[in-house]
């Protein structure tokens, strides 16, 4: 892989982060200030990855037989005129299905872009590389809540700039050489879609939680905590800060924390980064105001904000080549799990509870994600084992 072709693949998932780190903040903002409750608010929020969900299962057959590069222009595409339907459609069951067509077109161009990043990297340089691919998606991440003041300008302003910066990134797409992923010898033409993600679960289970948890905890901050700022007296403009505090301390550890994981193994470095950032959350819900707040989401991001990258790294360091694609399929599968969980289970919690700490909430969540890959032991593989094991 050329510097200029990672460096495409690099920009494409910056601006994807920007869109999601605008996406979630403005429209919890947009529908309390309208009055809708925590409740809807959270299940709106599970709607991208609910379109994850939906095209998961369907995204590793046209990838083999179309190559990375049509699946990145046409989730691109999907993605660009969604932002811009925002605009025109104001409705919030029409804004629920545009956030699942963005869902959509955002999975199909992760997943290429993600399989292609680590089909492509060297077992030693495979941290740093998913490093940098991570840091670039925590960049545009913590980019995009800094568009919720342009609400007060105009509701339909955040979604014109994501939009239009979206198109300008899609453009370097068709600089790209398409390419295929890797198959096996040992492959038959039984051999479908769903055996290849059994295999993958079988062999790489335990590198799936920390996907899971960190979805949990993006959509609960990103889609919760604003709503959950605004009863505390925290004012929107705080928040605007607040939340691109975590997003910027990913950005600060997210490379160093590959190069460790390179070193040191990807289990040590995830165990000891969810172990601090369920520190700092329970540190936030002990002390709630917002200059502590601030401090615990900046020092949690240098932590667990490359729980994600360091999560597929695992994975790919535990799967055989041929199944990379499948696990990379999985990683996004439950990464929106705990995405879909994150927004209902904290709505729901802010709701019914009173007196509700979203933060206790968050701490726990990180807390069984550490405790299974204590307990958690992979399954080692063989090529020939990969095929028996489902025959």
């Amino acid at each position: 892989m050329s510097r200029f072709h990672f460096f495409i693949l690099v920009l494409l998932v910056s601006i994807s982060g920007f869109s999601q780190g605008m996406l979630l903040p403005v429209i919890s903002i947009i529908f309390e200030t309208n009055g809708e409750s925590a409740a809807i608010n959270g299940l709106h929020a599970t709607g991208l990855y609910i379109g994850v969900l939906l095209a998961s299962p369907f995204m590793e057959a046209p990838l083999r037989k179309l190559g990375f590069k049509p699946l990145i222009v046409m989730g691109g595409s999907i993605v660009i005129l969604s932002l811009f339907g925002f605009i025109w459609l104001q409705s919030v069951w029409v804004w629920f299905l545009l956030r699942l067509f963005i869902g959509i077109g955002d999975h199909m161009l992760h997943f290429s872009t993600q399989t292609w990043v680590t089909s492509m990297s060297s077992k030693q340089n495979r941290g740093r590389n998913l490093s940098i691919y991570g840091l670039s998606f925590g960049l545009g991440f913590a980019a995009g809540p800094f568009m919720v003041p342009l609400v007060k300008l105009s509701p339909s302003l955040p979604f014109i700039v994501s939009g239009c910066i979206s198109l300008f990134a899609w453009l370097f797409v068709f600089f790209l050489q398409n390419a295929y992923p890797e198959t096996s010898p040992h492959e038959t033409k039984s051999d479908n879609s769903f055996r290849r993600f059994y295999q993958a679960m079988l062999f790489g289970w335990v590198a799936f939680m920390p996907t899971f948890g960190y979805g949990f905890l993006e959509t609960a901050l990103n889609g919760s905590f604003p709503v959950y700022a605004l009863r505390l007296g925290i004012s929107v403009d705080a928040v605007a800060i607040i939340l691109p505090a975590f997003a910027i301390g990913s950005i600060i550890f997210q490379f160093p924390l590959g190069i460790l994981s390179d070193r040191y193994g990807r289990r040590n470095v995830l165990l000891m980064i969810l172990l601090t950032g369920a520190l700092c959350f329970f540190i936030a819900g002990v002390f709630p105001s917002p200059y502590v707040i601030g401090g615990c989401f900046f020092i949690a991001g240098m932590a667990v904000g490359s729980t994600f990258t360091l999560g597929i790294s695992y994975m790919t360091d535990l799967l055989p080549p041929h199944l990379l694609p499948a696990g990379n399929l999985l990683c996004g599968i439950t990464f929106s799990l705990g995405s879909i969980l994150g927004p209902v289970a904290g709505g729901w919690y802010m709701q019914t509870f009173e007196s509700a700490n979203l933060f206790y909430f968050i701490t726990l969540t990180l807390s069984a994600v550490w405790l299974a890959l204590v307990l958690g032991k992979p399954k080692s593989w063989s090529p020939a084992e990969t095929y028996s094991s489902s025959s």
